[in-house]
Formats: structure tokens, C-alpha cells, sequence
């Protein structure tokens, strides 16, 4: 078998047998292009006698091309679930991926989650739940965090009617307040994903997110699942899902919003609630001048 011959089986395996996200299945078969390519295989065979030192070396050249401690830890997980797969189809009565820890992220300030870390930390979930559907579940809620800005609550009051996701989504928050919120083509994708996966009839005026054994989904399973995303992607301990809306209104205001419109989508009360935002990208700010002035860090 020719590397195109593995590399159609393993696009397969996610789309059909393990239907992942379509986003995910590109990002775990580029990952794999690259490892089969770079090393020449040719057969479930060879690759299942990857060993960790092979994937430290492989991850070691990756970063050496530029990539990012995030998503170096996400390419390790979806070479994990290759090579665990690899071992299955060729006779391993125990396949079990080699054990490798990804890269840790050095501790600093809390800062808001990136953009690409936000794709990461939802796309590792998806890819590593116990059961499709609850990853493909967890996947939905956070981008719908991050994409819209909506409280963990909010999220999870959406009922079976919401559905399919218009451009925009009518929210009720604290106190009874609605809101419009817009809503990303990935979040529309990401929510029709789980919709059809959900093993759970959901009626109009039933909750649409639900947890393992039908009931409404509890914040703290997202809570859990994004803990773990965290560790495996070396974030930290900051990375909240609620950190997820921090980001959506940080990103928004250092890309030109203004603060009454920043207001009205997170849905705050007072304007003063909204302007903690400008002293985090502030904060931002002076730290790109600093590392980008030639004088910044001069004294005198």
C-alpha cells in the first residue's frame, strides 16, 4: 500500500467510522501527510512501529519550522490516535498509542486565549471524547463561546427550536435580558454536526445540548473536558470556558469595536462592566510595543 493509499483509509476511519468534525478530519489527516511522507511509510505495518522517540524527533523538526507549543501538543494527539489505529489494523491485540507528554507552555500572566488556541483546545476535544457525539457536543458549546461570546449558561439554555443556526441568534441572559448575537459559519457547522450525531431525540422545547444519559448538559462536564484539553495543549490554568468569552470581547475590541457595541453583545448591564476590556488589551498593547520598539526596553 502507497502512502495515498493510507492516508484515504485514515480520512475515512474519521469521516465514517469515527465521524469527526470535518475540520478535525483535516487537521488529524494533515498531521498524518506529514508524518508518512516525512518518513517514507508505506504500510499500516511501518507505521505502527512508531515509537515515542520517533514522534519526539518528528515534533522536534515541526518546531523547528515555526510551529507553536499548541499546536505542536495538538498535532501529537492526532499522531497518537494514527499510529493507535495503525496497531489495530495490523493485528495488535493491544493497540495502545506511545506514551508521550506534549509540550508544556511556560507560566505567565493570564492572558486571554489566542485564536488559535481556542480552534486547538475545541478540535482536541472533539478528537479525543469517549464517544463521537459528545465530542462532536463539547466542540459546539465552546465555539459557541468563543464565536458569540455567550456565558456557559447561555450556551447550554439553547433549546431543540434554536436549530439550524441562522447568522445571528437571539439570547436571554442575566436578569432576563435578550440580546443578538452573531454566529460564525464554523459555530452553524459545529452545532449541525452534533445535531445529527446527538442519540437524543430533541423536541422544540427540549434542551438541544445533552448530557451522557439524556439530561441537559451540566457546565461542569464542559468544565471537565476542557480541563483536560488544557493540560494535554500545556495552557494554563486561566484557560477557562468562561475565559472563552473574555477572548471573543478582547479580540473584538484590538480588532476596532467600539465599547457600546461590545456591551450590547456580551450582554453586560453597565458599560463599566465592558470597560475592563480595554485595560486588557492595553495591557497587550504596551507588550507589543515593548517586544516591537527598537528604544522600548532602553532605559534613560
Amino acid at each position: 500500500m502507497k502512502a495515498a493509499g493510507l492516508i484515504a483509509d485514515w480520512r475515512a476511519h474519521l469521516t465514517d467510522a469515527r465521524r469527526r468534525s470535518p475540520h478535525t478530519v483535516r487537521a488529524y489527516v494533515s498531521a498524518a501527510q506529514r508524518l508518512i511522507r516525512a518518513r517514507n511509510l508505506a504500510s499500516w505495518e511501518e507505521v505502527a512501529r512508531i515509537e515515542a522517540q520517533d514522534l519526539r524527533a518528528h515534533l522536534a523538526s515541526r518546531r523547528a519550522e515555526g510551529l507553536a507549543n499548541t499546536s505542536a501538543a495538538r498535532e501529537l494527539s492526532a499522531l497518537k490516535a494514527l499510529i493507535a489505529f495503525a496497531r489495530a489494523e495490523s493485528g495488535d491485540p493491544d493497540p495502545a498509542a506511545p506514551r508521550l507528554r506534549g509540550p508544556r507552555l511556560k507560566k505567565g500572566l493570564p492572558r486571554p486565549v489566542t485564536p488559535d488556541d481556542a480552534v486547538n483546545i475545541a478540535d482536541l476535544i472533539d478528537g479525543t471524547a469517549a464517544e463521537d457525539w459528545i465530542g462532536a457536543r463539547d466542540r459546539a458549546v465552546l465555539l459557541l463561546m468563543y464565536g458569540s461570546g455567550l456565558r456557559i449558561a447561555e450556551a447550554l439554555s439553547l433549546q431543540g427550536r434554536d436549530v439550524p443556526l441562522g447568522e445571528t441568534l437571539m439570547v436571554t441572559g442575566k436578569g432576563g435580558k435578550q440580546r443578538v448575537v452573531p454566529i460564525l459559519p464554523i459555530t452553524q457547522e459545529a452545532v449541525a454536526e452534533y445535531s445529527s450525531q446527538c442519540p437524543y431525540p430533541v423536541a422544540p422545547d427540549e434542551p438541544l445540548f445533552r448530557g451522557a444519559k439524556g439530561g441537559p448538559l451540566a457546565s461542569g462536564m464542559v468544565q471537565k473536558a476542557m480541563a483536560k484539553a488544557r493540560r494535554a495543549l500545556g495552557l494554563p490554568d486561566t484557560a477557562t470556558p468562561h475565559a472563552l468569552r473574555h477572548s471573543f470581547a478582547t479580540h473584538l475590541l484590538s480588532a476596532g469595536a467600539d465599547l457600546r457595541s461590545l456591551q450590547e453583545l456580551l450582554g453586560h448591564a453597565s458599560l463599566g462592566s465592558t470597560q475592563i476590556y480595554t485595560k486588557v488589551d492595553a495591557a497587550s498593547l504596551l507588550e507589543t510595543y515593548r517586544g516591537a520598539h527598537p528604544r522600548a526596553a532602553k532605559k534613560g
